[in-house]
């Protein structure tokens, strides 16, 4: 079985609810995945925009999530360190937390792509997106994705 990115608030390729996003309550979907391998120390998730006008937006970095972890829960607090031990990187906006799509015109796909690691990163909390790849380069065991699309009202 393959290592599978999902949630319960929208399946892949269909519009992200409103209520995740900057028009919304700006909370974190929750996500489940599966099939992760057997050997994983820690995760990472990174979740962002390629189609901003701008370049590729960060709109969120999370790492250091245990290797037993199957799911996180819809709004993941804005801690910077978590009680299980996962730390929040450095989102464009400069933030410690999840921030939602927002896009300024036009549908954008917005990626949360997560990753398997046979190590827990000695990063601090607050590392950015380029940071977080390089600390995880020679440690991805698998890595998987989920796209959802948005556009605002």
């Amino acid at each position: 079985m393959p290592f599978e990115l999902t949630s319960t608030a929208f399946a892949a390729g269909e519009r992200i609810p409103g209520k995740y996003t900057c028009d919304g309550e700006d909370i974190s979907p929750p996500l489940q995945w599966s099939n992760a391998p057997g050997d994983t120390r820690s995760f990472a998730l990174i979740a962002d925009d390629p189609d901003a006008p701008i370049g590729t937006w960060v709109h969120w970095v999370l790492y250091n999530l245990p290797g037993e972890t199957r799911a996180l829960p819809q709004a993941v607090p804005p801690d910077a360190d978590m009680p299980d031990g996962s730390r929040h990187g450095k989102s464009s906006w400069g933030r410690l937390s999840y921030g939602g799509p927002c896009p300024p015109g036009g549908t954008h796909r917005y990626f949360f792509k997560l990753y398997a690691l046979d190590t827990v990163l000695d990063l601090p909390a607050g590392a950015s997106k380029e940071q977080l790849l390089q600390a995880m380069e020679g440690h991805i065991l698998a890595q998987t994705e989920l796209m959802g699309l948005y556009s605002r009202q």
